[in-house]
């Protein structure tokens, strides 16, 4: 594909995000290649817009993949922890079981490390997403505007 398609942060977030929650395929979101308009799908019922029928003919639509897919899930919490050796092997802890997510946003704000999470996490989720959309045939910009 030799013309990329703008398409914006937000547009990209938002795709991450509804194919982000919950386990891998509970939802997907679906970007046209050529436009760069979302849609959206789930497995617990319908979505506000009509998903087309061709929406499974991978030359026309590309599914946004679950965040662990593009290792921003628990790697990506390991990855921030190798900053901190001293917190390393408490925040790995967390992992371990249940309710670690909030474990470790309790844990980073008791030791002032809140903030630096949510920017790492932030420039992590941005550089992986204007990777994956350089790679799939978009380019991430400011404002797609009416051309």
């Amino acid at each position: 594909m030799s013309k990329q398609v703008p398409i914006t942060f937000e547009t990209l977030e938002s795709a991450l995000d509804w194919s982000s929650l919950g386990d891998p395929f509970e939802n997907q979101a679906f970007i046209a290649r050529e436009t760069g308009e979302l849609f959206f799908q789930s497995s617990f019922g319908d979505t506000e817009k009509e998903l087309p029928d061709d929406i499974d003919d991978g030359s026309l639509y590309i599914a946004m993949p679950h965040k662990n897919d593009l290792d921003l899930g628990r790697n990506l919490v390991f990855a921030f922890a190798e900053q901190f050796p001293q917190h390393a092997s408490t925040i790995e802890s967390f992992f371990r079981a249940r309710g670690a997510y909030a474990k470790f946003k309790d844990y980073l704000d008791r030791n002032g490390l809140l903030d630096s999470w949510y920017a790492y996490q932030s420039a992590e989720i941005k550089k992986a997403l204007e990777k994956w959309a350089s790679e799939n045939g978009f380019v991430m910009v400011e404002d797609v505007g009416d051309g």
